[in-house]
């Protein structure tokens, strides 16, 4: 079955009682039981709800895995993967991260003395140096958030394999219509699927997939029994958005490429980040591991301050300034006082989260209106 097939029918079927196409909202907190421990596989909506199963089953086959979890947003999921470490464990991961991995990973897990080692995950004998007898877990952003490196999957797969280190790669910024990291050497995937996978922002969302069964057993007892499990409504809606995922990817895809051109040769763009021109440092593996280049861009303006930035992204009619990213909606996100705000000044700037740096996500709106509303900000 090929992927559109797949985000429109994949772990969805016919309701039995009425026949209904669209999966129900099974509002429900608990389930008839024909005597004790006896029932029809579901018993308490923490642990399973048929709306959640049914979203959960997508999701898993969208990234070619066996088992999906869906978690009540991107830092739930998060945090159930962070719980199979142990005190004295270490994390290899990247230096330009999304602020709230960040934040969890410094100011939550780090008191439990978890490590965490932060490099750049696109120098793979960096990576490699940095294993240890006490490296646990390799945790990947591939293109990274917000300047857009990229890591080699497979190549970094095949040195977690040889390390016997447990690899997850944070696929938010890709989705599974652009790439597919299982297939590529990962344990798990995490998303926030509050970002592309649902599209419409109207709900806050994050998701595991994978392929062991040991390991998603040790998964679901923390996601039941800590209880980071959405409810059946924000199922029913992410479901709803799978099913344009492959329509509305393309479409975001487009758009940034148009834009990104746009953008290239402006002179109040200092520099752009996109891994689709062919001078980006991480062109060829993006090449190699994606289908297309994305809709995130993001640019560094020329000769603007922290007040000049802010009086430019606040400016725009068609875009809007906003955290979040992935919705059929533009929008424009200042990472240093945004989302990445909860990173040290030093931290984000040495990685390239400078004041005067922007963030866009290219929504699907008509590709001209979006490029006469930069226009109007930034002139011709």
């Amino acid at each position: 079955m090929k992927f559109a097939t797949k985000a429109i029918h994949a772990g969805q079927h016919a309701d039995p009682t009425t026949g209904a196409v669209m999966t129900p909202i099974y509002q429900t907190s608990t389930y008839r039981q024909s005597s004790p421990g006896e029932h029809k596989g579901y018993e308490y909506s923490r642990g399973t709800n048929p709306t959640r199963k049914a979203l959960e089953d997508c999701l898993a086959a969208l990234e070619n895995g066996k088992f999906g979890l869906a978690f009540s947003s991107g830092m739930a999921a998060t945090d159930t993967v962070l719980r199979l470490l142990q005190p004295g464990d270490e994390v290899i991961t990247g230096d330009d991260l999304y602020g709230g991995s960040y934040r969890i990973f410094t100011k939550v897990y780090e008191q439990y003395g978890i490590k965490f080692v932060f490099i750049d995950t696109s120098d793979l004998k960096a990576l490699e140096d940095a294993v240890t007898d006490k490296t646990k877990l390799i945790w990947v952003e591939t293109p990274t958030n917000p300047t857009l490196k990229l890591a080699d999957i497979e190549a970094i797969g095949k040195i977690a394999k040889k390390y016997d280190i447990l690899y997850v790669v944070d696929n938010t910024f890709a989705s599974p219509y652009l790439q597919n990291p299982l297939d590529l050497g990962a344990d798990i995937v995490m998303h926030s699927a509050t970002k592309y996978l649902n599209g419409h922002s109207d709900v806050v969302m994050g998701a595991l997939v994978l392929n062991d069964e040991a390991l998603y057993k040790q998964l679901w007892f923390f996601y039941n029994a800590v209880g980071g499990t959405p409810g059946p409504q924000d199922a029913f809606l992410a479901l709803r958005g799978l099913k344009t995922l492959h329509v509305r990817m393309k479409a975001h895809c487009e758009n940034a490429a148009r834009i990104a051109e746009f953008l290239k040769t402006h002179p109040k763009i200092e520099k752009i980040y996109w891994p689709g021109f062919t001078d980006h440092p991480g062109h060829d593996v993006a090449e190699k591991q994606m289908r297309d280049f994305g809709g995130m861009i993001s640019v560094v303006l020329s000769d603007a301050d922290l007040q000049e930035t802010f009086r430019i992204a606040s400016r725009f009619k068609v875009f809007t300034l906003a955290e979040s990213l992935g919705g059929v909606e533009s929008l424009i996100n200042h990472p240093a006082t945004m989302t990445h705000g909860s990173i040290p000044k030093e931290a984000r700037e040495r990685v390239g989260v400078v004041d005067n740096l922007l963030r866009i996500s290219v929504g699907i709106e008509d590709v001209d209106d979006l490029i006469a509303d930069l226009k109007q900000v930034l002139g011709d």
